[in-house]
């Protein structure tokens, strides 16, 4: 059985919102598996969908960049937010931005060995950095979007220089609609993205993975409900429907309004405008998604530097 931490307890009620009772007892069921301990949390109704998307753990900078109908996001990872502050790391990270527009790096291996600007490749300049400010950096990825007609609309939520913050968004209009009709619209849809943290554009679109471990969950809830199989496979069916439903973009309601599907809110512009507006794609880079920072646990740390 392993170990439950006290620092294990606090990050999943960070994650989840549930009890700290709860959590260790989630803890211990699971092994003290912070995934599986989640998912035992949210199937007995103690912890809400999604809320650890929102709490990042790694620290460094988002960029976005736009020229014309393309755009790109990167993530630049460093070790501590101070460095997120430092000019030097703030124009690599714009730069790098930069380059992978124009070069159209696909990943951040590809863009790791672009050339950057003013000789070397943008790995060499990373390693330089790393040199020069002391602290661990990496190029952790990149994303683009592109339209034929149209407009590519950046936003980056809180910014810490422009073009630079912790969560960055892209929306891709395509369409005939004038300008000065889609870039405000991209501007609120980007607002509604960086929100809502759609997982996907449409429902059809959410990884399958995903999709049945939202079905596991919903059927071991709908078990102890003691209601007939038909019935239980109903209860299932629904929960995916309407997890689906919340997590696919043109599906969400709009948050400025919270009431209007985001897929209607751009019909209505485009009917508005007399014109073609289709949201093609977008892309939603927050820092640190995925990555879990270690936890220490000070107070253990003295305890056991103090022999107690």
């Amino acid at each position: 059985m392993a170990e439950i931490t006290a620092a294990a307890v606090k990050e999943l009620r960070d994650r989840s919102g549930a009890g700290m009772m709860d959590c260790k007892k989630a803890l211990t069921e699971a092994n003290g598996d912070l995934e599986a301990a989640t998912d035992w949390l949210r199937a007995k109704g103690l912890a809400a969908a999604q809320k650890k998307s929102s709490r990042t753990a790694a620290e460094g900078l988002v960029g976005v960049a736009v020229a014309g109908t393309k755009g790109v996001a990167v993530e630049v990872n460093s070790e501590t937010d101070f460095v997120a502050k430092n000019d030097q790391f703030q124009d690599f990270v714009r730069t790098v931005a930069t380059v992978a527009l124009e070069t159209g790096a696909a990943d951040a291996e590809a863009l790791s060995n672009a050339a950057y600007p003013g000789g070397g490749t943008v790995n060499e300049k990373l390693v330089s950095n790393i040199a020069t400010i002391g602290e661990n950096q990496n190029v952790r990825r990149v994303g683009h979007v592109e339209v034929s007609q149209g407009v590519v609309v950046p936003y980056v939520h809180n910014a810490a220089a422009p073009g630079l913050g912790k969560i960055g968004v892209l929306v891709a209009l395509e369409g005939d609609a004038p300008a000065d009709v889609m870039e405000p619209l991209g501007k609120q849809l980007a607002m509604h993205i960086a929100a809502a943290f759609p997982l996907a554009l449409s429902a059809d679109d959410i990884e399958p993975a995903l999709l049945e471990r939202e079905r596991a969950i919903a059927a071991e809830k709908a078990a102890e409900s003691g209601k007939p199989a038909e019935i239980v496979a109903k209860m299932v069916d629904g929960a995916v429907a309407k997890f689906a439903k919340e997590q696919a973009l043109l599906s969400q309601l709009f948050v400025m309004d919270n009431k209007t599907p985001v897929a209607d809110v751009v019909a209505k512009a485009a009917k508005d405008a007399g014109a073609t507006i289709t949201l093609k794609s977008y892309v939603r880079f927050q820092l640190g998604e995925g990555i879990e920072k270690e936890v220490s646990d000070f107070a253990a740390e003295v305890a056991a530097a103090a022999g107690v």
